[in-house]
């Protein structure tokens, strides 16, 4: 099933608080077991490489520390885009997005 597929079976229109907190801890700290790793694994020719990893991890910790905001202030789940609710697949699979799927193809061509 296409995430940008309306839905038909019966699941709720979004995430409780507490299922989206869950979510996106379980989401920091996989970022931050990542990185972790990438600190022992040393340095070498690999470092850019590895410096590049850090800095993608970084950013996505950012999304998610923003997710968690948007929890705190009633926002999370909805696009940021157009202002519709994100369908909670979309947010089982990407807990931390702020946008819909046909908004996140719209702001990833611009």
């Amino acid at each position: 099933m296409s995430l940008d597929t309306p839905r038909t079976e019966s699941r709720p229109e979004r995430l409780t608080a507490h299922e989206a907190r869950q979510r996106l801890e379980h989401e920091r700290n996989s970022r931050l077991t990542q990185l972790q790793a990438i600190d022992e694994a040393g340095h070498g020719s690999e470092e850019q490489m590895l410096s590049a990893q850090k800095d993608t991890i970084k950013r996505v910790i950012k999304e998610i520390e923003d997710a968690f905001t948007r929890v705190h202030d009633g926002s999370y789940g909805i696009c940021q885009g157009c202002a519709t609710p994100i369908p909670v697949e979309r947010l089982e699979i990407l807990p931390y997005t702020r946008f819909c799927v046909p908004c996140q193809r719209t702001t990833a061509c611009a």
